[in-house]
């Protein structure tokens, strides 16, 4: 186990089981740049350390140029090396904070340049280790201590969308409630040569405000309703999408498990408009497809 118990996190804490998953199935020989955010407070809190690989901390906005400088010393190392021995895979870890807004442009640069190097978002729509106020990953409709007057009212971005457009050789959506598909994409993702991005949806208990019991059910219903669908891409070409059982979960089905959702529960023009996300998501990537 290359991530141990000695964390801080909520008990039950998905991103834990997700950052877990991610690091066991790519293996020791890894070295992670971490982007400050809950998954490093809470697994490196001094003096101590759950991670048992190479783990450096980065600010929110310099991930991606820590990781960027690994990368060339690597390569400058292995070009000195006449063996050639087998260079470590970087691993940059963030949450939505990290990713979607306040190490974005630095995200982006990265892949502009091509720079070999495995990104993995945990997405848990907001930032949680401050109290869950509103990011650019949380949904439309969400209640945050940044949004007490009223609801969020902008959409989530598509930061899928963003790797495609630079040309990501390998993008993914994923989900801690189907860890087989997760570590199928991770073990894909490895294999590629080049930028690689994978943001993995991951509840969080205090700032979805939901139980242990029902974060997996939570996380699950997001992609069943068609909120967040999983998808892998290669080369920019759409090669797997994860079908909706029939029939498909309703949106109040989700919003009914969590407190951030509780204000919309007799809301019927709010819930409409999450459902229309939904059905767009539905209809664009074909969820329904036999």
């Amino acid at each position: 186990m290359l991530l141990t118990n000695n964390h801080t996190a909520c008990l039950g804490c998905a991103q834990i089981v997700a950052a877990r998953t991610v690091i066991d199935t790519l293996g020791a020989n890894t070295i992670i740049v971490n982007a400050t955010g809950c998954l490093e407070v809470t697994t490196t809190t001094y003096p101590n350390s759950a991670w048992q690989v190479p783990w450096i901390h980065s600010t929110f906005a310099n991930a991606m140029p820590v990781a960027t400088g690994i990368k060339a010393a690597l390569d400058y190392q292995r070009s000195q090396d006449k063996k050639k021995k087998k260079q470590p895979l970087i691993l940059v870890q963030g949450g939505d904070g990290a990713t979607f807004d306040i190490g974005f442009g630095a995200l982006t640069a990265s892949w502009a340049r091509g720079d070999d190097l495995f990104y993995v978002c945990y997405d848990n729509e907001g930032y949680a280790n401050t109290g869950m106020q509103a990011s650019l990953a949380t949904p439309s409709q969400v209640k945050t201590p940044t949004t007490a007057s009223s609801d969020k009212v902008t959409p989530k971005r598509d930061m899928v969308a963003i790797a495609l457009a630079h040309q990501v050789p390998y993008v993914a959506q994923a989900n801690i409630a189907f860890i087989e598909d997760l570590k199928n994409k991770i073990n894909q993702a490895k294999s590629i040569k080049g930028p690689k991005y994978i943001q993995i949806l991951v509840p969080c208990l205090p700032g979805w405000k939901i139980g242990p019991a029902d974060q997996i059910k939570a996380a699950k219903l997001a992609t069943e309703t068609g909120l967040y669908p999983l998808l892998e891409y290669i080369d920019g070409k759409l090669i797997k999408a994860h079908s909706l059982p029939t029939p498909t979960p309703r949106i109040e089905e989700y919003i009914e498990l969590q407190g951030r959702y509780q204000h919309l529960r007799k809301n019927r023009s709010a819930i409409k408009t999450l459902q229309a996300v939904a059905d767009d998501n539905i209809r664009k990537y074909n969820l329904l497809a036999e």
